[in-house]
């Protein structure tokens, strides 16, 4: 399955997360499903790395040393406020509860870990259809 973007061109996705090899599992398992994909393990240089409008979508790790995956999400969003993010966490979360504590965030897709790819790929999919 390739995923593609305007053009044709690959769907561009960043994903950050604190652990090396949750990150290089993700890429794998999308860049085989035809995504474009940077990795980040430190939310400084995730920030420092991005440019606006070079990613489709971010998925976000939500506990992370330094900085949360929130507010990266506040820093990322300065300067791109279309790209999609998707949040990802070992803990429970619960989105009824998160619309309320952050009303004005457009978060749509929440992954819990450990998630398969093809769950990932699936609901990115969706949600970059959707928003198209």
């Amino acid at each position: 399955m390739t995923v593609s973007g305007l053009g044709g061109d690959k769907r561009r996705v960043m994903v950050l997360d604190d652990e090396a090899d949750i990150t290089t599992v993700i890429r794998r398992g999308l860049e085989e499903n035809g995504f474009s994909v940077d990795v980040f393990n430190d939310p400084e240089e995730a920030i420092k790395g991005f440019k606006p409008g070079q990613y489709d979508m971010l998925i976000l790790d939500i506990r992370m040393p330094k900085m949360n995956g929130f507010d990266v999400y506040r820093e990322l969003r300065k300067s791109d406020e279309k790209v999609r993010v998707a949040f990802m966490t070992a803990f429970e979360i619960y989105k009824e509860e998160f619309q309320k504590v952050f009303p004005n965030m457009d978060v749509k897709c929440f992954f819990k870990k450990p998630v398969r790819i093809s769950d990932l790929v699936s609901r990115i999919g969706q949600v970059l259809s959707a928003t198209a």
